[in-house]
């Protein structure tokens, strides 16, 4: 790759995120970090995204040493303040949908960009707010039946059928609830003088 910033590794086998980062028009690897996710015990969403986006990050630079590593974790707290994933099942799937209905649910995404060569990062937390409307039961039924939603953070794909899931969206960046928030990104990626567009 003929480039004057150091080559780009997206520290993701996410295919939403890798779309995501393709919008920015810039050539980029994906290499797949396989690391332990679970929350540490009492650890807060904000501070447990941001870790392990870096964590992700670190976990590919051993296999590109002088790259930028972006790395991305998201979840999603309900209003009571419970820490939800992805679901991995339809049954979880249809109870975390229950648990959102006619509620508000915060998706935190951690973001980093790990500069291998100088061992140097950037990091954040970019919230977003989706307020559901009330959900049936044959609506949710219905939806991850079409959508099939079992590897996204509170069971739904908002660049799908999951934005007629919704009432209201709230937040600076509409990326970060796919995954990916790329307005912070472009601002970590200025700083390691990649310029965009």
């Amino acid at each position: 790759m003929s480039q004057e910033h150091p080559p780009l590794v997206l520290a993701s086998s996410s295919p939403f995120r890798r779309e995501l980062l393709g919008r920015l028009g810039l050539q980029f690897l994906c290499d797949s970090p396989d690391i332990d996710e679970s929350r540490q015990p009492g650890e807060p969403a904000e501070e447990l995204v941001q870790r392990l986006a870096l964590e992700k990050a670190r976990a590919v630079a051993a296999r590109h040493p002088a790259a930028l590593i972006i790395g991305s974790d998201q979840v999603a707290v309900l209003e009571d303040g419970s820490i939800v994933g992805k679901p991995g099942s339809a049954d979880r799937a249809v109870e975390q949908l229950r648990q959102a209905s006619g509620s508000s649910v915060t998706f935190l995404t951690g973001l980093c960009l790990y500069n291998s060569a100088s061992d140097q990062y950037q990091l954040c937390c970019e919230p977003f707010k989706v307020h559901f409307r009330q959900l049936s039961s044959e609506a949710i039924n219905s939806y991850i039946n079409k959508e099939q939603p079992l590897n996204c953070a509170g069971s739904f794909k908002s660049e799908g059928l999951g934005i007629t899931l919704f009432r209201r969206l709230e937040g600076d960046d509409p990326n970060a609830l796919i995954g990916l928030p790329l307005i912070r990104l472009t601002d970590m990626l200025a700083g390691e003088g990649v310029a965009l567009p």
